[in-house]
């Protein structure tokens, strides 16, 4: 076995770049094997060759049919690495697909998109779970999503909310985690997404480009809270390494 831990990311759209959550899992130790759909890269069938799984978000949207979304291989190695108990983060589309891979429910948000610098609620359960328990009471995100995870998978422990959706955080196991909100960006990246959406920038108070600042003047807080938590998922893929070898 390569003396790096192998994580396997999903890119569903080069809009959505693994960015900054790239950088601290890589330097945390792990080698990342990326996929991008938009480079039509296969998707393997299950993570006999990885270690762990990451899976990105995207403007596709988890409804659309996957004929037209190219996301059917996405959730399906999702569900075989669900059922072996594989480490998972998931982002964004990432997270609304293992939702429906775990047999919850997503749909088109009842409160309109998510857009823009937000905090979440960590939840009671994330106390006693080993990834969030760090993570402070309110921690600052980036949200940018038109669909909702309006059902959790049976046996799912939420772990974060907002007052606009209730799933913001949850973890499916042991080990596979999934966030509705994004803590990979970088200001660029949001202001490309501003740029592009402007039915999610109108759900807000604000313009394009006041979007893109208060977004960019959060990211220096979401570094100090995100990064040690990536540095604890990449723990968790090592330490189920330790275990498989």
């Amino acid at each position: 076995m390569p003396d790096r831990p192998r994580l396997l990311v999903v890119v569903p759209s080069d809009t959505a770049p693994p960015a900054r959550l790239g950088e601290w899992l890589t330097a945390a130790g792990l080698e990342l094997d990326e996929r991008h759909l938009d480079a039509g890269d296969a998707v393997p069938a299950d993570l006999a060759d990885h270690d762990g799984l990451l899976v990105m978000g995207g403007p596709q949207s988890s409804l659309d049919d996957d004929a037209t979304s190219g996301l059917a291989p996405v959730r399906a190695l999702l569900a075989r690495a669900l059922a072996d108990d594989a480490p998972i983060l998931a982002i964004c589309l990432g997270a609304q697909l293992v939702a429906q891979a775990g047999g919850g429910q997503v749909r088109v948000g009842a409160e309109g998109p998510e857009v823009g610098a937000a905090l979440v609620a960590r939840r009671d359960a994330a106390e006693r779970d080993p990834l969030f328990a760090p993570v402070p009471l309110s921690p600052d995100v980036v949200q940018w999503h038109h669909d909702e995870i309006s059902q959790l998978p049976p046996g799912a422990t939420l772990l974060a909310s907002s007052p606009q959706y209730v799933n913001q955080a949850f973890r499916v196991g042991r080990a596979c985690y999934a966030l509705q909100f994004h803590v990979e960006t970088s200001p660029d990246v949001v202001r490309r997404w501003a740029e592009s959406d402007p039915v999610g920038v109108a759900a807000t108070p604000f313009d394009a480009g006041t979007v893109g600042e208060r977004a960019a003047a959060v990211h220096p807080d979401i570094e100090e809270v995100w990064a040690p938590f990536a540095a604890r998922f990449a723990d968790l893929v090592r330490a189920t390494r330790t275990t498989r070898v």
